[in-house]
């Protein structure tokens, strides 16, 4: 009997997502809307599996300009797959997380040489993709195919946390939270409700100051009712992150010309163009990409990673047109522009350029 009162339950909560939703949906450029989808529209694989790889660990906002940029340059998965890695990465630039920009063009050119240029529909399927993970090919599935798979991301964690009044600590949480959300899947609409319960999380739901007077399942919601939804999810305390050293070298050649190389394609900022450098440990080694007279920068380039913060010592050099650099390659004014540099080189650029 508790099992029928707990899916009827379930049902009904569902139900009361979907007509919020219906409402309050948010208007974002990758999505069909829930009145546009009755109307029979539905969303492009290409363009929500571009913003899911994208929305990893990225928020909305930060998304926007570069989803447009993306799709204006390359509209389809036929376009990208055909597009220069270069262009790719430089295009990324400023975004994070770089390994997602390698695995984009993997996934493309796979999704085109091997399934025709159509997106498969199938959640195992997409696994099977370049840079593809579980939440990235339910989230495909659910919103793309209206597959009832279970989509979590931070904001769903946060909801099922609140609704069941989870004490336990992410990550140590993540499959009970899973399982909560897996009971919340209805078989009907499964794509608007995925993103009604994402929605729900980043405007109502919020990390700090809930909105629960707005909330359609304030009257469902456990936490609500024990007045303990401002501290929940409760994490596990973080790991202090070390402190790695550096050193950038920014040589300028006297006709406005800059010295660059692309990093390798495995590891951080892999495949990304920047500028010569040791590498970054304890103690990094000093040495010069091209022999000139190397000037300090009082100032040092900071960065935090995921795992990491790193201090950059900045140098920089004006080096006459007939010097030959040992490592990295010229790259004319022209067509040089610290927007294609990812966020850590063009501090170390701005660095030099106010020094």
């Amino acid at each position: 009997m508790s099992d029928l009162r707990e899916r009827a339950s379930a049902a009904e909560m569902s139900a009361d997502l979907l007509e919020w939703y219906d409402r309050h949906a948010r208007a974002l450029p990758w999505r069909v809307g829930p009145a546009a989808r009755v109307r029979g529209e539905r969303p492009d694989p290409y363009r929500v599996w571009l913003s899911e790889i994208m929305l990893q660990q990225t928020t909305v906002a930060a998304v926007k300009s570069y989803y447009a940029t993306f799709t204006t340059r390359w509209p389809n998965v036929q376009a990208l797959a055909a597009a220069e890695d270069a262009d790719v990465m430089a295009a990324w630039a400023g975004l994070g997380y770089y390994a997602r920009a390698r695995n984009l063009l993997k996934c493309a050119r796979v999704v085109v040489e091997d399934h025709g240029g159509r997106f498969p529909g199938d959640h195992e399927t997409l696994l099977t993709l370049p840079g593809v993970g579980r939440y990235t090919a339910a989230a495909i599935a659910a919103i793309v195919f209206d597959d009832p798979q279970v989509v979590v991301d931070g904001n769903v964690e946060r909801v099922m946390a609140r609704v069941h009044d989870e004490h336990t600590p992410l990550p140590q949480a993540k499959p009970v939270l899973t399982d909560m959300a897996a009971r919340l899947t209805p078989a009907d609409r499964p794509g608007c409700y995925a993103q009604a319960v994402m929605d729900l999380g980043a405007t109502i739901c919020t990390p700090k100051r809930p909105a629960c007077g707005l909330c359609p399942w304030r009257r469902s919601c456990a936490a609500w009712a024990a007045g303990t939804q401002a501290d929940l999810p409760k994490k596990a305390p973080k790991k202090r992150k070390p402190t790695r050293h550096g050193i950038v070298y920014l040589a300028r050649r006297v006709d406005g010309a800059w010295l660059l190389e692309r990093r390798p394609d495995k590891g951080l900022l892999g495949g990304m163009l920047g500028w010569p450098g040791s590498d970054w440990s304890d103690t990094p080694a000093d040495a010069p990409p091209i022999r000139a007279e190397w000037r300090t920068l009082s100032e040092e380039a900071l960065h935090t990673f995921t795992h990491f913060h790193l201090r950059l010592v900045v140098k920089t050099a004006l080096v006459p047109m007939d010097r030959a650099p040992a490592r990295g390659k010229f790259i004319e004014l022209p067509d040089f522009s610290p927007a294609d540099l990812p966020t850590v080189m063009r501090k170390a650029f701005d660095l030099a350029s106010r020094g």
